[in-house]
């Protein structure tokens, strides 16, 4: 049964922290271009739940037979399953493919209904015999009522910057950095609540260690003196130029790294005919000629961008960190958004102030003696990730504080 795409996205508006990688158009130009379809291992089996006419929940769920395009591992517990003579795939996924963006996995109108669909999960990979099911980078609702009916939470790290100057008076001075951003224009936007925001890239950088301002400098630096440029583009102002060469960037990028990219073209020109509103992009040049693209999307709602794909066609020192890092927290800056998020993996992320939050997902495990080990397994790992954090916290960049525990939106604060 094919989902509306009103319906859903009805569904989505309601929820605590929604992001556009689960809005319908996103999900369907996954499946449309054959980015995430059977053929890439993505069984779409959509689970929803009806009163009436009515929508009440619904999830994205996909049947996996690998773990490839997840980004939070149980390739260990595969492992221990073909060890022992079990077939762990298929299995049951709940997630966005390819996205590890904390938010909203299971919309459902209130916590009943949402209660409802993960009991209904369950009991759809036991009577499929399926070995598991997995929830991933979920939201505090979510989490919560996984928790709630018997699944094991597990947390992972991400890196994420958060726009929060302590008020205009500390404004920076610094020449350098005056080319780098305007104070933010855009008070309107719902989103810039007081004057806690940073009113200029120098303002940023004036909250960190000397040590890390420098290198932050230094790195700017380098790319600007290699004669690069950026400019950027947002939504229907993206020509479609630029899509195309933003796609040989991505491509090549992925091919040099030895692998074929999960996203083809046809996901982009899908991406850019029904969801260009949510899309902002940093386009590279030197010389007058494009060298390198970072896509970033965003959430104009909630003022939350989100560190996706890049790409280069040339080698400049530094240009990663200044595509992917730099310009757009000075965007975010510019236009009062007020998080960025860097995506999965990455500690080198702190050093450019992009600090640690904890990241949730749930599990179910068919088999009772691996669920139990699994548990204990948990346990462990979570005391692990609890000092890893600590130990991020002592490292902070920022000047005057050590980093405050932080814990994602929607990401639970439940320890499994």
């Amino acid at each position: 049964m094919e989902v509306p795409s009103g319906s859903w996205n009805e569904l989505l508006k309601h929820e605590a922290d929604p992001s556009p990688f689960m809005k319908h158009e996103y999900l369907a130009a996954l499946h449309l271009s054959g980015s995430a379809g059977p053929d890439a291992g993505w069984q779409a089996q959509f689970m929803t739940l009806w009163q009436g006419e009515r929508l009440c929940a619904a999830c994205a769920m996909y049947l996996k037979n690998h773990s490839y395009g997840e980004y939070v591992f149980d390739w260990a517990w595969a492992n221990a399953y073909d060890q022992h003579g079990l077939a762990y795939y298929p299995k049951a996924l709940v997630a966005v493919p390819f996205t590890p963006v904390p938010g909203a996995r299971l919309l459902a109108v209130d916590a009943h209904a949402r209660s409802a669909l993960v009991q209904a999960l369950v009991e759809h990979a036991s009577r499929e015999n399926l070995s598991s099911l997995h929830l991933l980078f979920l939201q505090a609702e979510d989490a919560s009522v996984c928790k709630a009916n018997g699944l094991m939470l597990r947390h992972t790290v991400q890196f994420h910057w958060q726009n929060a100057g302590t008020g205009l008076e500390s404004l920076s001075t610094d020449e350098s950095d005056a080319h780098d951003v305007k104070a933010a224009p855009h008070a309107e936007h719902a989103f810039i609540a007081g004057s806690c925001r940073y009113a200029s890239f120098g303002h940023f950088l004036d909250s960190l260690q000397q040590e890390k301002r420098k290198k932050i400098r230094q790195e700017r630096r380098k790319v600007a003196e290699a004669g690069v440029s950026f400019r950027w583009s947002l939504g229907r102002d993206i020509e479609k130029a630029d899509w195309h060469f933003f796609y040989r960037c991505y491509e090549r990028t992925y091919l040099e790294h030895g692998n074929a990219p999960y996203l083809n073209r046809d996901f982009f020109d899908r991406m850019s005919q029904t969801m260009s509103e949510n899309w902002l992009l940093f386009v590279a040049e030197q010389a007058g000629q494009p060298i390198a693209c970072s896509l970033i999307a965003i959430d104009p709602v909630l003022g939350v961008a989100y560190g996706r794909y890049w790409g280069a066609l040339a080698r400049v020192d530094c240009l990663h960190f200044e595509a992917c890092y730099y310009q757009p927290i000075a965007w975010c800056i510019e236009h009062g958004y007020i998080r960025f998020e860097g995506g999965a993996q990455g500690e080198h992320k702190m050093a450019r102030a992009l600090l640690p939050v904890k990241t949730t997902s749930a599990h179910w495990l068919a088999h009772p003696s691996f669920a139990d080990a699994v548990e204990r397994f948990l346990a462990r790992e979570g005391e692990g990730v609890d000092q890893y954090v600590r130990h991020l916290e002592a490292r902070s960049p920022v000047k005057r504080a050590s980093l405050a525990p932080r814990q994602m939106p929607g990401s639970g604060s439940q320890n499994g």
